[in-house]
């Protein structure tokens, strides 16, 4: 299993939430968030200088199974590139191990629906 996370533009997270449901992911959780890059602008409104370095972006988090991991990640860059500095990141990272609170199911099967209970 894998965890990936994706850090994409705000104005492609509907087109990225459409790419995953579209590639079978169906669960993942997502955030909005700020960050800091290597780019710093100030900007000028009605006389106020603005620091507008800190960039406001949507944080996707999913973890799947290590048979879905490129599916996830093609899906996600597809949807998100634009080819201007600022598309994003994608982080992939290994999980160890997952557990279904209501079954106490372990590993992958956990993170699914089982076939009997659809």
């Amino acid at each position: 299993m894998k965890k990936i996370e994706a850090i994409i533009r705000k104005t492609k997270f509907e087109d990225v939430k459409d790419a995953l449901l579209e590639a079978d992911i169906e669960w993942f959780s997502y955030y909005d968030v700020r960050g800091v890059g290597k780019s710093h602008e100030e900007r000028m409104y009605r006389g106020v200088v603005y620091d507008t370095s800190a960039l406001e972006r949507t944080l996707i988090s999913l973890v799947v199974r290590d048979k879905n991991v490129e599916i996830a990640i093609q899906a996600i860059l597809k949807a998100s590139h634009t080819g201007e500095i600022g598309d994003g990141r994608i982080f992939i990272l290994p999980v160890e191990d997952a557990v279904r609170i209501r079954t106490g199911e372990r590993g992958d099967i956990s993170l699914y629906i089982a076939e009997h209970e659809k």
